[in-house]
């Protein structure tokens, strides 16, 4: 539970704290997360402004009645009332009012998202205003149970500040303080409590995803998760030894050969482990890609398109998140162990090639089509580890996420993740599962199949290899483009020995978020945070 305290009005509050200053720290999390605080009174002189989301005038439950009046009258000279973000000075308001309206939300094609991208707009138009104590007013929605909450991580989202700003302002918040209107106590104390934590992890994801190749290098990433998790529950080991890197994951260290010569783009393996109190009843096993950095290799990317790899490291980003948020909410009976992989793809005389024959974890040759499918690389030795530690833990699924496919956008658009299963996963539904929870609070998930035209993309085309690693084209380029990825790292790996038809199925789903991980130039999203913390924590 958070801290909580009294408004000058003696209306419950509860508070984030604000931590350290930047000054003492190196960009980690403490300073840097936006304080949240709670009221049931609207007009709470706290604040310096009113942040008000709803989907129209009429629909405002009788707490809010007073504010149909002056809305009305200003609808009278503005038709853009219900259209447009707008602010109006209220007469018996302490402070100015801004209306972002929703629009309708019960059309077949409308869902969640409706209520934070009002709330970001908003947001956006109150600081413009000047407001610096804003009051978000969202009233919870009967088709949208957790909409305030959607609200608040709607208003975060544009509400971070980037970490290479935080380092050299003398402020690391936008607002001095985000503040959120309830109907009661409990409401307020369980908003405020499930915003920070999620915002949390959305956080970590944004500094390590969105932060440039050299203040995210692999190095100094690993230096801010040590950072981030001293005194938690997540217990973290960074691997950093080449020697123990080329002989445990062999297809990793051969996308770093280039950039070890260079020690501060030397590669980093991390390690992380979250065990909650009770008997452990599921493991949730998740490896990242962390490419900091990628050049495409020597089939370099050229014409322009290398602008904005730096985001290519957005799956272990969501590693390291997805941990923050465990450290954070704590629940019970579940394991997680997760695995992030900090590598940059650099090009130069010592750089992998195609044609190189690599012998994978799991003793599988892999021929090298294309050095700039090196995601699927850095991620397959460390999945093949996390097999290999599944078959001892309790209820395993094993997971990839990764901005792995310029396709995945291609096929689903630039704002949804993919989610694909293996036969064992399948047959649990999990796909339609993580669905299901990326629309509660929307992190919308689209579900594509493994078929075996994937498998057989990737055998190999000769005796001298098991497995060909890509072909030479782009994924976008490519039929079915980011579903054979998940087939390659299912067999470089080794698991398809541990398929339905073997005697220990293991659950295993690869997340594509090239899309869904935000825009460059932008923010990043935190995908697929949100839908992992409703089917781990929040359903759970």
């Amino acid at each position: 539970m958070l801290p909580t305290g009294r408004s000058p009005q003696h209306t419950a509050h509860s508070t984030l704290p604000t931590g350290r200053c930047p000054q003492d720290a190196v960009g980690w999390i403490g300073f840097g997360v936006q304080p949240i605080q709670w009221t049931t009174d609207y007009k709470d002189t706290n604040y310096d402004g009113i942040l008000l989301v709803a989907q129209n005038i009429d629909s405002l439950p009788k707490e809010l009645e007073e504010l149909k009046d002056p809305l009305q009258d200003y609808g009278a000279v503005d038709s853009g009332l219900g259209d447009e973000v707008v602010v109006l000075k209220v007469p018996f308001l302490p402070n100015r009012l801004v209306f972002a309206p929703t629009g309708p939300v019960n059309r077949d094609y409308d869902d969640v998202r409706r209520f934070s991208d009002a709330a970001g707009n908003g947001i956006k138009r109150a600081m413009k205003a000047g407001i610096q104590r804003p009051l978000l007013v969202c009233p919870p929605h009967n088709s949208y149970e957790k909409s305030t909450l959607v609200a608040v991580l709607g208003a975060l989202q544009v509400l971070y500040m980037p970490l290479e700003l935080r380092e050299v302002k003398s402020s690391p918040h936008k607002v001095a303080v985000l503040g959120v209107w309830v109907k009661e106590q409990t409401q307020g104390e369980q908003v405020t409590e499930l915003a920070s934590a999620l915002e949390s992890g959305r956080f970590v994801y944004r500094d390590i995803g969105g932060s440039d190749p050299e203040r995210m290098a692999a190095p100094r990433a690993a230096e801010y998760v040590v950072e981030l998790f001293k005194n938690s529950p997540v217990q973290v080991r960074v691997e950093s030894d080449l020697k123990v890197l080329e002989k445990e994951y062999p297809c990793l260290a051969a996308v770093n050969r280039c950039a070890n010569a260079v020690p501060r783009h030397q590669a980093r393996v991390i390690h992380l482990e979250y065990c909650g109190e009770g008997p452990i009843q599921q493991t949730v096993m998740v490896v990242g890609k962390g490419i900091t950095y990628d050049t495409g290799g020597a089939d370099i990317k050229a014409g322009g398109i290398m602008a904005g790899m730096h985001r290519d490291k957005c799956g272990s980003a969501a590693v390291a998140g997805f941990f923050q948020i465990l450290a954070k909410l704590k629940p019970k009976h579940l394991k997680a162990v997760g695995a992030m992989a900090m590598v940059r793809n650099s090009v130069g005389s010592d750089c992998y090639v195609s044609d190189e024959l690599i012998v994978s974890r799991a003793g599988r040759r892999v021929r090298v089509g294309n050095t700039d499918a090196e995601g699927r690389m850095v991620m397959v030795d460390l999945l093949c580890e996390m097999k290999e530690k599944a078959v001892n833990e309790v209820s395993p699924h094993l997971f990839t996420i990764a901005t792995l496919t310029g396709h995945a956008i291609r096929a689903m658009g630039p704002h949804y993740s993919i989610i694909m299963d293996n036969g064992a996963a399948h047959r649990a539904d999990n796909a339609l599962q993580w669905q299901k929870a990326g629309e509660v609070l929307g992190d919308l998930f689209e579900v594509s199949t493994i078929r075996r035209e994937d498998y057989d993309f990737h055998r190999g085309k000769s005796e001298y290899e098991d497995i060909l690693q890509s072909n030479n084209l782009p994924s976008s380029a490519t039929p079915r483009g980011h579903q054979t990825p998940a087939a390659f790292l299912i067999m470089a790996s080794g698991l398809d020995k541990n398929g339905i038809d073997s005697d220990r199925p293991l659950p295993y789903s690869h997340i594509d978020i090239a899309g869904s991980s935000g825009p460059f130039p932008g923010v990043p999203t935190g995908a697929p945070l949100l839908a992992m913390a409703t089917k781990y924590i929040l359903q759970a």
